[in-house]
């Protein structure tokens, strides 16, 4: 979805109510970035933290953690999925006070271990696109902060803000840490990667949300339909998918991983050849959230809605 029209284009001039209540969300948007970068990179971690974990098991996406949880653990108990759910609110709310101080948390800072660092500087020296691909884990903006460190040319994709000025707050924040090649969803996002791509600069891509017009392929043993677009391009440029992970660490720490590149084949079987990508991207997915599942963000629906209906209505 690109962003909104700028207020005053003479093809989108928008209302006076809708400018002035853009006006006013983006004071207040400006406003709690300021009184977070006040507070500090760790006071301002544990605040965004203890409020999720305070609010996030009283409102009605608490449902929609405890039914994933089900889904991908049907053998634990209901209280440590309990505990687990609220484990994994603390961490939302973490990660969306630390959006506000983002400069603070790249390799620069010493708060970030990175395994796997030689795969990106070759990544680097190659002049080669690649596909990087992750889940939403952790911080995903620390692994965008240590592509852009690692000096990879990287467009990272992004869904715009409808309020054009707290998009562009958005947008300078994460030019502080490096960030400044953006391609949108939807729209012209599409032909900007491809563009990118051909220019040598790779691409960064989230891929463990629901895309119901995706191949379906198995995610905790259920089906689910996952976006083939990193599969497509890396098809289409010849080149490996290279997987990326980021895990909370105590004390506003983080651990990032390079992972081993997944190479796809290209058997002339188009569709085959992309769904078999698919598979893997969502397989290397499924690893990292056992491996951690605090770290996943639980919140959104990610099964098809007859995996929810077969549950037993007890949530």
């Amino acid at each position: 979805m690109a962003g909104s029209p700028l207020p005053g284009d003479d093809k989108n001039r928008v209302s006076f109510g809708r400018e002035l209540g853009w006006r006013l969300e983006s004071a207040a948007f400006a406003g709690f970035i300021g009184l977070m970068r006040l507070l500090g990179l760790e006071r301002a971690s544990a605040l965004g933290g203890w409020l999720l974990k305070t609010l996030g098991p009283k409102v009605s996406t608490q449902k929609t953690v405890m039914r994933n949880l089900r889904i991908a653990f049907p053998e634990m108990s209901q209280a440590e999925r309990e505990a687990l759910a609220t484990a994994q609110w603390e961490q939302t709310g973490r990660t969306f006070a630390e959006t506000a101080v983002m400069d603070q948390l790249t390799p620069a800072s010493g708060r970030i271990d990175i395994v796997g660092l030689e795969r990106l500087h070759a990544i680097r020296d190659s002049g080669r696109p690649v596909v990087l691909v992750s889940g939403h884990m952790a911080n995903i903006e620390v692994m965008a902060a240590v592509i852009m460190a690692a000096g990879v040319p990287c467009q990272v994709t992004y869904r715009a803000a409808n309020n054009p000025y707290v998009d562009k707050q958005i947008r300078d924040a994460r030019a502080r840490y490096g960030v400044k090649l953006f391609a949108p969803k939807g729209g012209d996002g599409a032909r900007e990667l491809l563009a990118g791509m051909a220019r040598g600069e790779s691409v960064a891509l989230m891929n463990d949300q629901k895309f119901n017009e995706g191949p379906e392929v198995i995610f905790f043993g259920q089906p689910v339909n996952a976006a083939p677009g990193p599969s497509r391009l890396a098809l289409r440029f010849g080149t490996v998918v290279q997987p990326m992970s980021v895990v909370r660490l105590p004390g506003v720490r983080f651990r990032v991983t390079a992972h081993e590149p997944i190479e796809l084949q290209n058997t002339g079987d188009r569709q085959g050849d992309i769904a078999r990508g698919v598979q893997a991207i969502t397989t290397f997915i499924e690893e990292r959230v056992r491996e951690h599942p605090v770290d996943w963000f639980w919140v959104h629906k990610r099964w098809p809605d007859k995996v929810y209906a077969a549950l037993e209505p007890r949530d």
